[in-house]
């Protein structure tokens, strides 16, 4: 095995010693960061929003108009009984959250741990808005 090894060492010796080194051509470099950069634009997509500014604008017309419509067309009997409802409904969220005690120290940490996340939110999302500006 080993001898064959040689034998095929020596026959890719002779045939390296043969050829010539072969070198690009003088702007072959250019030619192919040319084409990379051609890819690179290719591969580049616009930003395009999920939801785009017509849509928004009918959506705000839209609420704004039932805010309207409520407000000019509702029938006063309807609005004592949304606010019985109302009066109701906070009732049984008061006495659903009265036997919960939080102590001071509680309430701090879910305030600092709220505000963190916040400010961390606006810190990364100006930290990757830089990092993949175009």
């Amino acid at each position: 095995m080993k001898e064959s090894d040689k034998n095929l060492e020596q026959l890719i010796d002779k045939m390296m010693a043969e050829e010539k080194l072969q070198s690009p051509s003088f702007d072959f470099t250019s030619k192919i960061m040319s084409e990379v950069l051609v890819l690179e634009e290719k591969k580049l997509k616009a930003y395009k929003p999920l939801i785009s500014k017509p849509v928004w604008i009918f959506i705000g017309l839209a609420l704004f108009g039932l805010v309207i419509y409520v407000s000019l067309f509702s029938v006063s009997q309807n609005n004592l009984e949304i606010e019985k409802m109302g009066e109701l409904y906070s009732d049984k969220i008061s006495n659903t959250f009265s036997g919960i005690h939080l102590s001071k120290n509680i309430l701090y940490a879910i305030l600092i741990v709220t505000f963190m996340i916040l400010v961390q939110v606006g810190v990364l999302k100006n930290y990757f808005d830089k990092k993949y500006q175009l």
